[in-house]
């Protein structure tokens, strides 16, 4: 039988062409339920990071908490024991692995909040060779799951952070630490114009993408039952800290309180090494 933590060639190479893969039946009944408990968890006790996007009070939510790891154990036991580094090692051929940010999210039924189409590598002051693992914790139709630009990743281009409550830009283009951010493309407006990769998924059924990979919701299709998210983006051993933009400063203050500066690599306590375990 294939390990859980073996991944094929043409998988590999998929990942690397298209910035995008699906891995089917990588994790058993027993990891989802782990994280569903963590979910509960943080829900009951929220941590300082969660965030509710939805902006009427009354209305369906969609919520987010992230580098919850350390304050929840159900997600410390997943992102140290499970199979997401090892996994993560062989798409980005890298010799060890390390914790970027763990990050779930939880649209109630009847949301009509969805992600807007965004580049995660934007988001955060950090640069390198980094993966995200988004694991759904219900079955996916292509109608409620991600679509993902194929080969955005290799543009060599970097967008704006995206707001989630309201799906607009944070700031107008602009030059930052010698780099221009640019809007993303209105993806929404003519799917037909990008070739899109989406699945539909099985519990258990997971998706790897590059940090460069744009990637959002496609459909404005309201789910009819509660359906949660775990996704753990991670880095090479060439991960550091690189400057951003002042729309990452409050991510940034974290861990700069854990002692890191500009140019300090992706690891430590903050940013623990998962593989080799």
């Amino acid at each position: 039988m294939t390990s859980p933590a073996s991944i094929s060639d043409e998988d590999i190479a998929a990942f690397r062409r298209d910035g995008a893969v699906v891995l089917r039946s990588r994790f058993t009944s027993d990891w989802l339920s782990l994280l569903r408990e963590g979910i509960d968890a943080d829900l009951a006790t929220p941590t300082d990071n969660f965030t509710r996007h939805t902006k009427d009070p009354d209305a369906p939510a969609y919520f987010e908490d992230y580098w919850a790891w350390n304050k929840i154990p159900q997600f410390e036991e997943f992102v140290r024991k499970s199979p997401c580094a090892p996994l993560a090692a062989q798409l980005m051929a890298a010799p060890s692995v390390n914790l970027v940010m763990d990050n779930w999210f939880l649209r109630e039924a009847g949301s009509t909040s969805r992600p807007p189409f965004h580049q995660d590598l934007s988001y955060f002051d950090f640069e390198g060779t980094m993966c995200v693992l988004w694991l759904p914790l219900e079955p996916v139709s292509k109608d409620n799951g991600i679509a993902f630009v194929k080969g955005s990743h290799l543009w060599e281009k970097l967008f704006m952070r995206v707001r989630f409550a309201d799906g607009h830009p944070s700031y107008e283009p602009t030059e930052v630490a010698g780099q221009t951010y640019h809007p993303p493309p209105d993806i929404n407006a003519d799917p037909t114009a990008y070739d899109l990769l989406q699945w539909e998924m099985d519990l258990g059924d997971c998706i790897f993408f590059d940090m460069r990979t744009l990637h959002g919701g496609l459909s404005s299709t309201t789910p009819s039952e509660t359906v949660r998210r775990f996704t753990l983006r991670m880095t090479a051993p060439d991960g550091m800290i690189r400057y951003r933009g002042d729309w990452a400063k409050d991510e940034r203050a974290q861990f700069e309180a854990a002692g890191y500066r500009e140019g300090d690599r992706i690891a430590g306590s903050f940013f623990p090494q998962l593989w080799p375990r």
